[in-house]
């Protein structure tokens, strides 16, 4: 079967259905093609399932610890087995809106079957051979899989597995301390089981380590053992008698492992070669408008080896969907993007962090800082861990770091300054609800001012000559 058709997206996760149904709806010919599940990663493997099981877990941790409000706190009796069907109900809930009946409505042309390049321009796919004006692959990312002795003998779990347990673990060793690595620790410690998290360098390494340590120390006065600097050297046993041996000879027993050391993109069964598109160490190479090597090819999301995250999938349709539709030259940003590790507290960072601000601008930097132990609503609910810390140079916020409770929501505010290049006296003059959370940021644009307006002998000189002079 051969098909002509103007747009051919190869993937059909958060990215590529964004372009598929922004493109259709728009008066393209689209041709949508996937091998695995409608939705990618982020519905069946990552974001939809993880925070559904962190709500469960947030559930039977606020049983737990209720004393403080009046009530009084009580064990809670977890069905692991009934919270994971709380996952799927919620992924059920959410796949009607990524199937491909919406998306045929829609008047997307969809094929299931895996791609591969014949050609520059061609695909194939099952019995269909596709050529197209214009090619997006968003074939996504899988968890990334180290090579330790002995794993290839043993049981382990990644987020695409872990979500198959009914059965609780009675001690998940969790091998890397990144975003998903602490969200599921977090999690089945909440849920009863026994966390151990290992990992090779520092927790949640990359983000604001003033931040940071915020939240390892939640985690760990939840109990959840946070073990850094331990290279994994050998891994031996069975689902419930599983062992790690560290590099430094230290051994820690569990029954289940989760692997979360990171993700590589999925490219390898494209058949990239024969279309003239390169690869890199960590996906597609790709110029600032999401070019491949080959012009009419774009590769957007994880394929493109940059960050990793669903809305930056979706962000990147829209710049493919400016040119492939309509010729127009776009080119794709990340000082925009935020970032956010669902823990509890929660840790969202836009932008530069402090030591990225401060190596990039010096003495230009300027770190405004407000603590939500100051934030009348975090004292009402009792979640006063935290602060937001904004970076600003000239006026301008460089970047944004926000660690407590409803970060993620949050630092949308300082997305959207960053986005629209705005000056902090725009978040000085919102008027933001009391009482909220939201106020913590407009506390720390005060911040910002504060020094200029009430340490100023000048504005002191000012107001007092105005104030003679009124009458």
């Amino acid at each position: 079967m051969r098909i002509e058709t103007d747009l051919l997206v190869i993937g059909a996760g958060s990215g590529g259905l964004s372009v598929a149904a922004g493109a259709a709806q728009m008066g393209a010919d689209v041709t949508l093609v996937e091998g695995g599940e409608m939705g990618g990663d982020c519905l069946n493997y990552g974001c939809v399932p993880s925070k559904s099981l962190l709500a469960a877990a947030k559930v039977a941790h606020g049983q737990a610890q209720a004393a403080s409000f009046g009530i009084a706190d009580v064990a809670p009796t977890v069905d692991y087995a009934a919270a994971m069907g709380h996952v799927q109900e919620v992924i059920g809930r959410i796949a009607p809106h990524d199937s491909q009946e919406r998306f045929e409505g829609l008047g997307v042309r969809v094929i299931r079957a895996w791609a591969r390049f014949v050609s520059e321009r061609e695909v194939e796919a099952g019995e269909a051979r596709i050529r197209a004006r214009r090619i997006v692959i968003a074939t996504g990312s899988s968890p990334a899989v180290p090579p330790i002795p002995g794993l290839d003998t043993v049981p382990y779990l990644t987020n695409e597995t872990l979500w198959d347990l009914r059965a609780r673990p009675g001690h998940l060793i969790v091998v890397g301390g990144g975003p998903i690595g602490m969200e599921m620790a977090q999690a089945h410690r909440r849920l009863g089981s026994d966390v151990t998290v290992l990992e090779g360098a520092q927790a949640l390494g990359r983000e604001d380590p003033e931040a940071a340590a915020v939240v390892l120390d939640r985690l760990r006065a939840e109990g959840v053992a946070i073990e850094e600097g331990v290279s994994a050297a050998e891994v031996r046993g069975e689902t419930g008698n599983l062992e790690v041996l560290a590099k430094d000879g230290r051994r820690f027993p569990g029954t289940h492992l989760l692997i979360a050391v990171g993700r590589r993109a999925n490219t390898d069964a494209l058949n990239l070669d024969a279309a003239g598109i390169e690869t890199t160490k960590t996906g597609v190479k790709v110029d600032a408008r999401l070019r491949t090597t080959n012009a009419r090819v774009f590769a957007i999301g994880d394929a493109a080896g940059g960050m990793q995250f669903t809305h930056l999938a979706a962000y990147h349709a829209g710049i493919v969907i400016r040119q492939a539709l309509f010729g127009l030259p776009a080119t794709a940003r990340t000082d925009h993007i935020p970032r956010a590790t669902y823990t509890d507290p929660e840790l969202a960072q836009v932008g530069l962090t402090e030591a990225e601000a401060r190596a990039a601008h010096g003495p230009k930097l300027e770190v405004a800082r407000f603590d939500y132990s100051g934030n009348d609503r975090a004292l009402a609910e009792r979640r006063t861990e935290g602060f937001v810390k904004v970076m600003v140079v000239k006026g301008r916020p460089v970047g944004a770091t926000i660690v407590g409770h409803q970060a993620g929501e949050q630092i949308a505010l300082w997305a959207l300054m960053q986005a629209g290049g705005l000056k902090m006296k725009a978040v000085a003059d919102m008027v933001a609800p009391y009482p909220t959370i939201a106020e913590v940021s407009k506390r720390a644009a005060g911040a910002y001012f504060s020094p200029r307006l009430f340490d100023s002998a000048l504005v002191k000189r000012v107001v007092r000559a105005v104030q003679a002079w009124l009458p």
